[in-house]
């Protein structure tokens, strides 16, 4: 592990970095959206935002990395990145906020390119799924480690969004110092939709149904923490649980899709989630601190590997020359999915209260779930499903990178279709 994790070490603490200021304001801006009595639909377009500028820059990012390279778009980005939390703390409008979310999230998915294709280009095959993995691993519990920030200061101050903006800058100095050679530029691939739906129809709605769920999440999981109890250190046990769930949960399941099966799996998945979902609307209001953090593990246990395994299992069904635009597909469906779920959960919170998010995310899993199932059951006659190795197909999982082909090497049965 030492040799596969020291050429992007420094790297990595630079990711590390990063992250802890993005889950940082992940919850952040929600908490303080509230406390400033934005409304429902309001915190909807905020949250919203991000994940229409991650969208946009899933598709433009690696045009412009391609033009002036890895490092000073990186560079760029981390300094974009690092403003827009102070000015989120000096000027407190919901148009000003959609605005610099969006931005936000423009510069987190470019950010994101520059990470992965490095991680990719300084790996091999033989290490690349250890070197994924712990970047996974990295992603959650950094994220993790920032929401719990949150406890540090009031929300209501300029402190948090000064420690946010700091952190974001500091990541850039690792990765500016690095002596470890930059990856290669990327190669231009066009996503085709209709052709990552035929490939994987089951991979193509788990990863839409993980955007609608996790965009509602992030956008909406700090207000109903916070509206759950009168305790505001709540938001940061609760949103740290589900991550920390998250984190936990991407292994077993990742290891039960090896073995028993990627769709059946996804089932599993999405069908626990809905039942976690469905507890926590039925026992909105009564649960105490210990049984609302224990059920947002539960929840993030179960709910956020859904996109990893739906990567996975598009992956199997993918040929090598489809390699890269099945990865950009795939995010670009969880965009466009985390997009729409603040408005679908914002809408179901208006009709009958805070607890709606959880069942607008219920009824997200239950379809999938439903769906896997059905797939599975027209086609019992079907060849038993080729799988790469779920640790290898984590190099594809979190990734807005444009990969070269040739760094890839094939385990894939083509013909087995989904």
């Amino acid at each position: 592990m030492k040799n596969a994790l020291g050429p992007v070490a420094t790297l990595l603490i630079g990711v590390a970095i990063l992250l802890t200021g993005s889950g940082l304001q992940g919850t952040l801006m929600p908490v303080r959206a509230s406390i400033e009595n934005f409304s429902t639909f309001a915190i909807a377009v905020v949250g919203a935002s991000y994940f229409l500028g991650f969208t946009v820059g899933c598709l433009k990012g690696g045009e412009l990395v391609k033009n002036v390279g890895h490092v000073r778009v990186f560079l760029a980005m981390t300094a974009l990145a690092s403003a827009a939390p102070l000015i989120h703390g000096l000027v407190l409008d919901p148009i000003t906020w959609s605005l610099l979310r969006f931005l936000t999230g423009f510069c987190f998915a470019i950010l994101y390119v520059v990470i992965e294709s490095w991680l990719n280009e300084r790996s091999s095959n033989e290490n690349r799924g250890v070197v994924f993995s712990t970047y996974v691993m990295i992603t959650l519990t950094m994220t993790a480690a920032g929401q719990m920030i949150t406890l540090m200061y009031d929300p209501v101050g300029l402190e948090l969004f000064v420690i946010a903006s700091v952190l974001v800058s500091v990541a850039a100095v690792p990765v500016a110092l690095s002596k470890s050679q930059t990856p290669e530029l990327p190669q231009e691939t066009d996503v085709n939709l209709r052709r990552l739906l035929k490939i994987s129809p089951s991979g193509f709605f788990g990863c839409l149904a993980s955007g609608l769920t996790s965009g509602a999440f992030w956008s909406f999981a700090p207000v109903f923490a916070a509206g759950s109890t009168n305790d505001i250190s709540l938001v940061a046990w609760f949103m740290t649980a589900a991550v920390a769930g998250g984190a936990m949960g991407q292994w077993p399941l990742g290891f039960l899709s090896d073995s028993l099966g990627r769709r059946k799996t996804l089932a599993i998945s999405a069908g626990t989630a809905a039942l976690v979902a469905a507890i926590i609307v039925s026992t909105f209001g009564d649960l105490d601190f210990t049984g609302m953090v224990l059920l947002g593990a539960a929840w993030g246990f179960f709910s956020f590997p859904l996109y990893s395994i739906s990567v996975a299992h598009s992956n199997d069904h993918a040929d090598p020359k489809d390699y890269v635009m099945v990865s950009s597909g795939l995010l670009l469906m969880y965009g466009l999915g985390a997009t729409a779920g603040p408005f679908m959960a914002s809408a179901l919170m208006t009709l009958s209260n805070l607890s709606g998010l959880f069942l607008m995310t219920g009824v997200a899993h239950t379809v999938v779930a439903i769906y896997v199932l059905q797939r599975i059951f027209r086609r019992t006659s079907a060849p038993v499903e080729q799988h790469i190795l779920f640790s290898d197909a984590l190099a594809t999982a979190h990734t807005a990178s444009h990969v070269c082909e040739e760094e890839v090497q094939s385990h894939r049965n083509p013909d087995n279709q989904d």
